[in-house]
């Protein structure tokens, strides 16, 4: 430890407050005299969902200034700060002691791993993830002069913006392609010449799935794979609790086997806030079983399936999904409302062009999307970096 550095048990320095939970009737979504905004984890996040409850002399609350720390289930160890208001329980307060630790120096430490790690820890010893005061209390925080502290937040700071430009320059080059890329989505399938008077139904031979007994699925990771609904989500699989057939008996079945270059559809919530739920098969993907609720399109030889693929993905079928869906709990198509579906279907060789165009700008976002990934991990890892040197007396 640094020269001039002490360390002290996180609650001799900062105390905490648990926030209140007011019954849900007393909410209302409108600011009144006498109410407070009641804050939630979410509300961190955006205010779309804002509500408010009657002060009393119960009501915990915090101010702009003060940092919040997530303490229960997911949100465990998030931590906020940048909003006044009420605090349910799922937030605590901290409540440090000014004359000894510098509120941005506090921060940082919370959001280091020299804090975080352990508190995963604690956190996980109850039925359900959460913390109390005396779990964290005992943690041990390094107390440098007050100034020396002022000094390491201005670095971190400085150091942190940068990370944060790199991170939006990563963001917005991957941006970028996607509206490229959604932008020439439109162009071909949203331009006037596309009213060609074609449907789906005048290119592709659709199968639904058959509806295999759950109670004879095979728990042999050598029989054949079944592709359900929740196996499809934006572009591709998901290979995850996947069901399986006995293979002996597939010869049954031997109608509802899928090809490569298939299209698949999820038929109940086909529609979800990350897009449309749709899949090619490749090569690799075989041998599959087609199960009920997914829709097989087969390209005729006036398709190409890549180029089915991305109208698929485009906004234009997403918006017709949107218009003819039915259901309330699990909103659903039909096969004869994909069959219905309007699709420009120009040469085969214009086809054949666009689809080499329009998966060559795919394979770049997919590009861009892993660099991103990458990066923001770098980014991560180069700021516990930083913040393992501050709270060491390394940085200069």
């Amino acid at each position: 430890m640094k020269a001039g550095w002490e360390v002290k048990p996180l609650g001799e320095v900062c105390d905490f407050k648990g926030g209140s939970q007011p019954p849900k009737s007393h909410f209302i979504s409108e600011p009144r005299d006498g109410y407070i905004r009641m804050l939630q984890i979410r509300d961190f996040k955006s205010d779309d969902k804002a509500v408010y409850i009657p002060v009393t002399p119960k009501t915990n609350a915090c101010e702009a200034e003060d940092i919040m720390i997530g303490r229960y289930g997911a949100s465990v160890g998030q931590i906020h700060r940048g909003k006044a208001g009420a605090y349910n329980v799922a937030l605590i307060r901290t409540i440090p002691d000014l004359n000894q630790i510098d509120r941005d120096f506090l921060y940082h430490y919370l959001t280091s791993d020299l804090f975080q790690k352990p508190l995963m820890s604690v956190s996980k010893r109850g039925a359900q993830d959460g913390f109390s005061k005396p779990d964290i209390a005992p943690f041990p925080f390094p107390i440098p002069p007050l100034e020396e502290q002022e000094r390491i937040v201005a670095v971190l700071d400085a150091a942190f913006e940068g990370l944060t430009r790199a991170k939006e320059n990563v963001e917005a080059n991957l941006q970028n392609a996607r509206e490229l890329f959604e932008n020439h989505l439109a162009s071909i399938f949203e331009h006037e010449k596309s009213s060609t008077g074609s449907t789906l139904g005048d290119a592709v031979a659709i199968l639904t799935g058959y509806a295999f007994k759950s109670a004879e699925y095979s728990e042999d990771p050598n029989d054949m794979a079944m592709v359900r609904g929740d196996n499809i989500v934006q572009g591709q699989f998901r290979w995850k609790n996947v069901k399986r057939w006995p293979v002996a008996r597939c010869g049954e079945f031997e109608k509802f086997r899928l090809d490569a270059n298939d299209v698949l559809l999820a038929m109940d919530r086909t529609w979800v806030k990350d897009g449309i739920k749709y899949a090619i098969v490749n090569d690799a993907d075989l041998p599959l079983l087609l199960v009920q609720r997914v829709a097989r399109l087969r390209c005729l030889d006036n398709l190409n399936n890549e180029y089915l693929g991305h109208f698929i993905g485009s906004k234009k079928f997403e918006r017709y999904v949107l218009s003819i869906q039915t259901g309330m709990g699990v909103p659903h198509i039909s096969g004869q409302q994909i069959k219905d579906c309007p699709i420009y279907l120009p040469d085969i060789s214009v086809q054949n062009r666009l689809a080499v165009e329009l998966s060559a700008m795919r394979l770049k976002i997919e590009a861009l999307e892993t660099d991103y990934r990458t990066k923001l991990t770098d980014i991560g890892d180069l700021r516990q970096s930083l913040l393992q040197k501050a709270f060491a007396g390394e940085l200069t």
